[in-house]
């Protein structure tokens, strides 16, 4: 009974695992599908240098609000739209400064990117350590029923704490599909905003 309940829960933690078998392999502790990208190129989104200057004192009030408001990932693309085409009607505005605004809002969401980025290689570290402790949970409970009188108090033990691992490391599994297409949506919705701003600075400011 007690081997069979294992095998029941080992199953359980392979077919938990196995997205990770897609992962990019250049990184054993990355679980996701997507390939890792540790850093985003402003270069790679914006058509031409971002400005070193900064905007005049009387645009920065709203240069910083647009920015703030582009970075909120509540805000949807075609709000986005609105709130752009509005700066846009309000204030004097061209390349170098719809730049500016992109910059900032770079700048805000790789870095919520990066910090995504980290937490689902810590994710990832967890899951392995916690798939350790099965395995070796796994090899003691074979060992304990493995002799003439095993003691079934402790295989009692050890088998809770398998289960109780077991629906943990489950758990956690599911969220991973999630978790690993977060920093690619920021990715997008990078380059759409990029794409917005870089059509208001071609209208007349």
């Amino acid at each position: 009974m007690y081997k069979h309940k294992f095998h029941v829960l080992a199953a359980l933690v392979i077919a938990c695992a196995t997205p990770a078998a897609s992962a990019d392999f250049s990184d054993p502790e990355w679980p996701c599908i997507q390939r890792k990208v540790d850093r985003l190129s402003p270069g790679l989104m914006w058509p031409a240098p971002l400005p070193e200057t900064p905007v005049p004192d009387t645009l920065e009030p709203a240069v910083d609000e647009l920015s703030q408001l582009l970075a909120l990932r509540r805000v949807t693309l075609d709000e986005a739209r609105a709130a752009v085409a509005e700066f846009a009607a309000a204030n004097p505005h061209d390349e170098a400064v719809m730049g500016e605004v992109f910059a900032r809002v770079f700048d805000s969401l790789s870095k919520r990117r990066t910090r995504i980025i980290d937490g689902i290689g810590d994710f990832s570290l967890g899951q392995i350590a916690l798939s350790k402790r099965i395995d070796e949970a796994r090899a003691e409970m074979d060992s304990a029923m493995d002799v003439p009188e095993p003691d079934f108090d402790r295989v009692d033990a050890i088998e809770e704490q398998l289960d109780w691992d077991s629906r943990i490391f489950s758990d956690r599994q599911k969220t991973i599909t999630y978790l690993c297409e977060t920093p690619t949506l920021l990715e997008k919705r990078l380059y759409s905003i990029a794409q917005i701003l870089s059509e208001a600075a071609r209208t007349e400011g």
